[in-house]
């Protein structure tokens, strides 16, 4: 071959060499988008930008959060079908409802169901939101109730459970039973619960356990001393492939562990149901430390006025 051909021959390896180097470095750093994902209620839509917001800083483009997709199985689905990546869910809730088991399953049990569908779950962001009863603190004190055992001794309060909370087959009848309840409850609407304890109408209602309205009434939880009711913390439920794509979000979501207690999230939901405040503020004053009282008006704040 003469060197002249040689040496065009050597160009053009060269060059489709270069080529395929610079397409898999930028195929490396050509992370596409992050899609978040959250359900049709306040604390899932704040978890949501916490998420979003977490990730946002290791980025080339800020996560697409994508706010109040439905209920469980809606937000699953786009799970499931690729339309999200992630979002924040809860134990209780992927055993339950996802892999449809009748009994508590530990975290390690969920991600071997998970695995083989492309799930799995992480970053337990330190918090329980499941059901509970609660009632004024003032008169938990004066009675010397503290647990679900002391209510069992005072058959004359008034009990105001919502009609879902009744109805379950965990719910009421389940409860009842394991603590010996001898009290009748009168069935309510979840919302209209908290503002006949308010009034003094009921003395105990059910609550989840980062209810926006907990420290502004006043409640104290009753401790679960049986350990009745099933956990629902809350957790990351993710496609596997996440922590491939986007190594270095996925470690800001990661340093969300173990961040979020229930105090946090009551003072979070609270900032946006009774304040107004902004759903992507409350995640920003939140990761910078912050308490402040107020936001902009958000999403709650226009719906209610």
């Amino acid at each position: 071959m003469p060197r002249r051909t040689l040496r065009l021959w050597l160009v053009a390896l060269i060059a489709m060499a270069t080529l395929v180097m610079f397409g898999a470095a930028n195929a490396q750093t050509d992370e596409g988008t992050l899609r978040i994902g959250s359900k049709r209620f306040t604390e899932s839509y704040i978890l949501a930008e916490v998420l979003a917001q977490a990730a946002a800083p290791h980025m080339r483009s800020a996560p697409a959060v994508r706010q109040g997709l439905g209920n469980t199985a809606i937000v699953y689905e786009a799970l499931r079908s690729g339309g999200i990546d992630l979002y924040a869910e809860y134990t209780g809730t992927i055993a339950l409802e996802i892999l449809k088991s009748d009994k508590p399953m530990t975290r390690e049990a969920m991600n071997a169901a998970l695995a083989p569908l492309g799930f799995g779950i992480a970053v337990p962001f330190g918090f329980n939101d499941g059901y509970a009863l609660a009632m004024r603190a003032a008169d938990a004190d004066r009675l010397g109730i503290r647990s679900l055992s002391d209510l069992a001794r005072h058959a004359e309060l008034k009990l105001g459970l919502s009609n879902e909370f009744i109805g379950r087959a965990d719910g009421w009848k389940g409860l009842a039973s394991a603590y010996g309840l001898p009290q009748s409850p009168t069935g309510l609407d979840h919302g209209l619960a908290y503002d006949a304890i308010g009034a003094k109408q009921v003395d105990v209602i059910d609550i989840y356990t980062t209810d926006a309205k907990i420290d502004s009434l006043g409640l104290k939880v009753l401790q679960d001393d049986r350990s009745y009711f099933p956990r629902y913390d809350a957790v990351v439920l993710y496609r596997l492939d996440v922590p491939t794509r986007f190594p270095k979000a996925w470690a800001g979501i990661e340093s969300l562990a173990g961040r979020i207690d229930e105090r946090a999230m009551i003072a979070m939901n609270a900032r946006a149901e009774l304040q107004g405040a902004a759903f992507d503020t409350i995640a920003r004053d939140f990761l910078a430390g912050g308490k402040a009282e107020t936001g902009e008006r958000g999403f709650m704040a226009k719906l209610f006025g």
